[in-house]
């Protein structure tokens, strides 16, 4: 089978626009299944920087197909402005597929994520603002607006208008705001239509096509695996799902179309917003890791919390994937670091916990148990093969394949494309 999923194994931000634009060059198909444009994914080809939160990776590469697929919660002012943002820096776009069953994310959508959030005060989640949530919450509430309503301009002004009269109950008598207004958000959202009608498609039935056909399928997922709305930490999560079997549900394919799932992490371990975070280094090191990693979020420009690898979570990972290999990125960050300390386990009163805890109360209650291994102080982001890195490097990634249970596939020793190890062929 030629699908491959892509997935974050820790809170997100572990460089998997770098490692899908890498892997893109051998696929066929890139399709990024959940999520919407709170998520951002930083590409650097050459000296050019790519900023994309939308459009997958595999849009760099000229005669890729790259397909938005139903999971995915659209922002069309978003996609419009990214696609345009490509056209003028000479990408061509014309492989991008938008599935007709994706959601739609409107005006009041953003309005509530900020509503809600402020409403939260001391116990906010962090969220991106991006009316990310809300829309999901239309979805589940089956009130939600889809891009094939969106071409249909009698289907959209119904919807529309329906759903406005309970948002603006809730902005004028709960929030004491003003209301959103029909003909507006009409008159805006209509032209995007028109503007993305010649990208949407039946992405189902091209993706299913193309597995037949034996075509190499790149699932992309975005944010991590602990922001999976089952498997992380809940509530601090997002409101999709970003761990593999949310491939199967987001494309419109069966479990059968996947082969392989490589788990994306960084060589240590960061997150944005708020939430537990056991292996939060709050001194020197976690400022130094920021500072070496550009640590700062692609789509909100926050700076992440950063700390030491955290096993535990790669352990967990690996279960509710079922991880085939690891891409370990930004190893050259540790450059320099002696010694580099590695998460072993948890020990909460006591006792060295088994699993990762459910319990928030738990979690928070949890102290990392460290082992430390020597540090580097090599250059290595000129090594092309694993043989060129220092034994110490090379130590420290044996360590992580055997704290984690599953090999490591793939190398990153710097941002740019052409700085990638791999250790085995991925696609097979």
């Amino acid at each position: 089978m030629p699908g491959v999923v892509l997935v974050g194994a820790q809170w997100g931000d572990e460089g998997k626009g770098k490692v899908t634009d890498y892997l893109a060059e051998k696929a066929d198909l890139v399709v990024r299944y959940q999520g919407g444009s709170n998520a951002g994914h930083t590409v650097k080809v050459g000296e050019e920087e790519f900023r994309l939160h939308l459009v997958p990776s595999g849009i760099l590469y000229p005669g890729k197909i790259c397909i938005i697929g139903n999971g995915v919660v659209v922002d069309p002012q978003v996609l419009v402005e990214e696609l345009e943002g490509l056209k003028e820096r000479g990408i061509d776009t014309s492989g991008l597929r938008l599935s007709y069953r994706a959601h739609v994310i409107l005006p009041y959508h953003k309005r509530l994520d900020e509503l809600e959030e402020e409403r939260r005060g001391s116990g906010r989640l962090g969220t991106t603002k991006r009316g990310i949530g809300p829309a999901y919450v239309d979805k589940a509430a089956r009130t939600g607006i889809r891009v094939v309503d969106l071409l249909d301009p009698e289907e959209f002004r119904q919807r529309l208008a329906l759903n406005l009269k309970e948002k603006n109950e809730l902005f004028t008598k709960v929030y004491g705001t003003s209301p959103c207004s029909l003909e507006e958000i009409l008159e805006e959202y209509l032209e995007y239509a028109e503007r993305l009608r010649p990208l949407v498609a039946d992405t189902g039935q091209i993706i299913n096509q193309a597995l037949r056909e034996g075509k190499k399928v790149l699932f992309e997922g975005a944010q991590g695996t602990l922001l999976d709305l089952d498997q992380g930490t809940y509530p601090y999560v997002t409101s999709s799902y970003p761990v593999a079997g949310g491939a199967c549900i987001g494309a419109g394919v069966g479990p059968k179309a996947i082969d392989s799932v490589i788990g994306v992490a960084k060589a240590y371990t960061t997150r944005v917003g708020e939430g537990p975070f056991p292996t939060e280094a709050k001194d020197t090191a976690g400022e130094y890791l920021r500072r070496r990693g550009g640590e700062y979020g692609t789509t909100t420009g926050r700076p992440r919390r950063c700390g030491w690898l955290d096993a535990v979570i790669l352990r967990h990972a690996a279960d509710v994937n079922g991880l085939t290999g690891l891409a370990l990125t930004k190893l050259d960050v540790l450059t320099g670091v002696d010694p580099i300390q590695i998460c072993t386990g948890y020990l909460y009163k006591g006792k060295i916990l088994s699993s990762f805890p459910a319990s928030l109360r738990v979690l928070q209650e949890c102290e990392p148990v460290y082992e430390e291994l020597p540090g580097w102080a090599d250059d290595i982001t000129g090594a092309e093969s694993i043989e060129d890195l220092p034994p110490a490097c090379r130590a420290y990634i044996r360590r992580v394949e055997e704290l984690a249970g599953v090999p490591v596939k793939l190398i990153a020793v710097g941002p740019r494309r052409d700085q990638t190890i791999e250790v085995a062929d991925i696609f097979g």
